[in-house]
């Protein structure tokens, strides 16, 4: 008798049973949506925005089929393309009424259509890529030069800074090319001089050269200090184009590195090209100037500086938490001088912190200010567009040098890493161009979804002809595991919350015929067996152990392979490898255990059977050796 233990049959329900909830989203499609997100770093998302919104859709008499907030947008689900486009108008006067000054992006977006009670279990359909949904595909090029000849501009500085400290007369500095060039009267200024800047500047080259009666110094960076500069470019300006493609509202964007200096941007369901470029393309700088005290604390000519009269020498800004400040014109220092910005803890109090850290002259002038401003405050602004935004306004504490800045006081853990994050990737590290662009429109992507659609079910069919009209209730057997298959890796890429591209169609076909694959090793090894035989059950029995560890090496080397694209592949070959992987996964499953639950249902339970409708049996003349057939088979 064919058995399976209680756990393993519940096993193979529970899998099904979550398989088809998890799969059921994508049958429901998608409705159009609005997506609100923060564009200031001092306005986050809050609950009390959610019941803001449902009321401002009451009043313009707007319906909606749901509200929902994560931790970087709040999106609503509306019925149709027209409440849609009221509901945008609605919200964008409402929560930006100077457009000029937005502190909302308002985006049109959209949204699975799936009931209620399946997104509330987190029940998701898959995302879509760029070539199933549409939209625009970016290939930017990292300008390193720029970014090399904006470090070397900066060290130039710090360069004038150390000399002047060191008491070094010289004639100059200039930047030729790629590199620093500093002239000397006196062979003995040039030599302390190079002792002084390679105990400091460990990663420039100094090299002596001699032009007429000059004695020059010339300095570069070394070849290992380059590339971690030109590193750092790289995934500064990911991060900072991170940031700013959340405020287009595109579901899962894909952008990475290409190479060594270019990073491609996909953004699917975006079609205003215009607006993805302009937001690709901003740029942001960071600011640190003194808090006016005085005036700030003066009630009279803070309401005077709200509508649009500060004082003379300042600017009015809103803080977080929406407090208004006066900010002095002056800039202390700015981004260029700011080399790292990271989240951290108090050492005295173990309050949430962001602790910075500026090059040699940034330090400098940050001690001198601190020295003649103690007790006061000083604001960290992201300047964009002309329009300014205070990070924080921390209070001085005392005297700081050395570089290292600790701002702290009244923060979260979060805070302090968005902070962090504003202060490190404000702004480009260095600059881009677009060399390649690309729109696909929603009609082509409907066109690749429905042929991939029909050319996965066509063969799905194809399979599923053969495989009952050779095996009989074994091949029924293998097309119902088969989907089984096809359920579980729906399930799993709809859980994981895959990007669903072409290639990925590609690799649910594939899956698909090497999963049938396992079956027919299994139903072959049967009919083997009732060859030699073996009774109906003793052959189910010796059919599936026996099967088994071919089954196993054919997945686990393919296996192999599928992972090593997923390491060394990228774009689609990665997407291709995700899928396949997963494949591999559900099909071990299905073709062998739930398939062989699915039997044992059928057969387990009969202690006598008089044959087995695996479709017709040959026998053979002379019986060969059970043991050289089944080292055969394998």
């Amino acid at each position: 008798m064919n058995r399976y233990p209680l756990w393993k049959n519940v096993l193979v329900v529970v899998a099904l049973a979550l398989g088809l909830l998890y799969t059921l989203p994508n049958f429901f499609g998608e409705v159009p949506a609005v997506q609100v997100s923060s564009v200031k770093a001092t306005i986050k998302i809050e609950p009390k925005l959610i019941s803001r919104i449902e009321d401002l859709l009451k009043e313009a008499g707007i319906s909606q089929n749901g509200l929902f907030a994560d931790q970087n947008s709040i999106r609503v689900r509306l019925a149709d393309t027209d409440a849609q486009l009221k509901a945008k108008d609605a919200i964008e006067r409402a929560l930006n009424p100077d457009p000029t000054n937005a502190s909302y992006s308002v985006a049109l977006n959209l949204l699975s259509a799936s009931p209620a009670w399946l997104t509330g279990m987190h029940a998701l359909p898959m995302y879509l890529g760029l070539d199933l949904r549409g939209g625009v595909h970016f290939l930017l090029q990292v300008d390193m030069k720029g970014a090399l000849t904006k470090r070397l501009d900066s060290t130039g500085a710090d360069l004038r800074s150390l000399l002047r400290d060191k008491n070094i007369r010289h004639g100059g500095i200039t930047r030729e090319g790629q590199s620093l060039v500093i002239k000397f009267r006196e062979a003995d200024l040039r030599e302390k001089a190079k002792t002084a800047l390679a105990d400091s500047q460990p990663d420039l080259l100094l090299v002596e050269a001699a032009d007429g009666a000059d004695m020059k110094l010339v300095a570069t960076l070394k070849l290992p200090a380059e590339k971690r500069i030109q590193e750092f470019a790289i995934k500064q300006n990911i991060t900072t184009l991170h940031n700013r493609i959340n405020e287009l509202g595109v579901a899962e964007p894909v952008i990475q590195q290409q190479g060594a200096d270019r990073i491609v941007v996909q953004l699917p369901g975006v079609q205003d090209t215009a607006k993805a470029k302009d937001i690709l393309g901003r740029t942001a700088t960071l600011e640190v100037r003194m808090v006016d005290d005085e005036n700030s604390s003066n009630p009279a000519v803070m309401e005077q500086a709200a509508k649009g009269q500060p004082p003379v020498g300042t600017e009015y800004y809103v803080e977080r938490g929406g407090h208004g400040l006066l900010v002095k014109k002056q800039v202390v220092l700015t981004g260029e001088r700011l080399t790292d910005a990271q989240a951290g803890f108090d050492g005295q109090t173990q309050e949430a912190a962001v602790h910075l850290m500026l090059d040699s002259a940034g330090a400098r002038i940050f001690k001198d200010v601190t020295r003649d401003n103690v007790g006061k405050r000083m604001a960290i602004l992201l300047i964009e567009k002309g329009k300014g935004e205070v990070v924080t306004a921390p209070v001085i504490r005392t005297e700081i040098g050395g570089g290292r800045v600790q701002i702290s006081g009244r923060m979260s853990t979060t805070e302090a890493s968005d902070v962090a994050l504003l202060l490190r990737a404000g702004s480009l590290a260095a600059p881009m161009d677009i060399i390649e662009e690309r729109t696909i429109g929603p009609s082509l992507g409907a066109d690749n979804i429905s042929k991939g659609f029909h050319s996965t079910s066509w063969g799905f069919m194809a399979i599923a002809v053969f495989m009952m009209s050779y095996y009989l209730l074994f091949g029924l057997v293998s097309v119902l595991a088969l989907s089984a298959n096809l359920l579980l890796l729906v399930a799993l890429l709809s859980l994981l919350q895959a990007t669903l591209t072409l290639p990925g169609i590609a690799a649910i076909a594939l899956t698909l015929g090497m999963a049938i694959d396992a079956n027919v090793l299994i139903n072959e090894r049967v009919r083997e067996e009732l060859r030699f035989g073996s009774s109906p059950q003793a052959a189910i029995t010796a059919g599936y152990e026996r099967a088994w560890a071919t089954i196993l090496d054919s997945n686990v080397t393919t296996l192999i392979a599928g992972v090593a694209l997923l390491i060394f592949g990228s774009g689609p070959v990665r997407g291709f490898a995700v899928v396949h992987c997963l494949g591999i996964l559900t099909s071990i499953f299905s073709s062998v255990v739930v398939s062989r639950a699915m039997v044992n249902v059928i057969y387990g339970r009969r202690r006598k059977l008089d044959g087995l409708s695996i479709g017709q049996v040959w026998k053979p003349g002379v019986v060969a050796d059970p043991a050289s057939s089944t080292a055969a088979a394998k």
